[in-house]
């Protein structure tokens, strides 16, 4: 008997706090002006310097530090200007790329060539992509022969620059990806110019 008076009591108790519990969390706290309490202080107030404030401890007073000579941000060391520029070291477009092309990179290629070139130069790179099937001034045909001949730099250039009413792709497009572009409109321009010469002899008869 006793041992089920106390279950009793401790079920109706458990239901009690349970219910206060439920009714107070319904009800917002009021604002006050007293400060947080902090258990572990050392958590919140950490010494340290922010931006733009004083400092007594430097001799100029300012918290803020030159940078030690030669460095460089992160991702910013750019020490081989052919691949980051598209352009040699007499500043001129380069005439091939500096990457090798595999077929990973045409891939890569392809599936970033549809998603920021297609949309105006069409997946085949004729010019009529459906922006332009909606009014936008058609760009110009990647098959045409000035391009055809035009330095794989000079395409890089584009994407990383802009030309005419075309924008620069800099910040959307990574310097990889630009250069797997190149790669794979090389490949649209001989998909569309090939000539018998370019497919191997041993498959040339099964070509009618």
């Amino acid at each position: 008997m006793k041992d089920r008076f106390w279950l009793k009591l401790a079920a109706k108790l458990t239901f009690v706090i349970l219910t206060v519990g439920l009714i107070a969390g319904c009800f917002r706290g009021e604002p006050k002006e007293e400060p947080p309490i902090h258990l572990n202080p050392n958590m919140f107030k950490q010494p340290k310097y922010k931006a733009q404030s004083e400092s007594e401890f430097f001799p100029d007073g300012a918290t803020m530090r030159q940078p030690v000579p030669g460095t460089v941000a992160a991702d910013s060391l750019r020490k081989d200007n052919a691949y980051y520029s598209g352009r040699d070291e007499n500043d001129s477009l380069l005439a091939k790329m500096p990457v090798p092309v595999t077929m990973q990179l045409l891939k890569r290629g392809r599936e970033r060539f549809n998603i920021y070139c297609a949309p105006c130069h069409g997946q085949t790179g004729d010019g009529q992509g459906i922006m332009v099937q909606r009014g936008y001034l058609p760009p110009p045909s990647y098959h045409q022969d000035r391009l055809r001949n035009m330095a794989d730099g000079y395409i890089f250039d584009v994407i990383t620059n802009g030309v005419r009413n075309m924008p620069s792709y800099r910040h959307q497009v990574p310097v990889a990806d630009r250069w797997a572009i190149v790669s794979y409109l090389r490949a649209l321009q001989r998909s569309q110019n090939a000539s018998i010469n370019d497919i191997p002899p041993e498959l040339r008869e099964s070509v009618k």
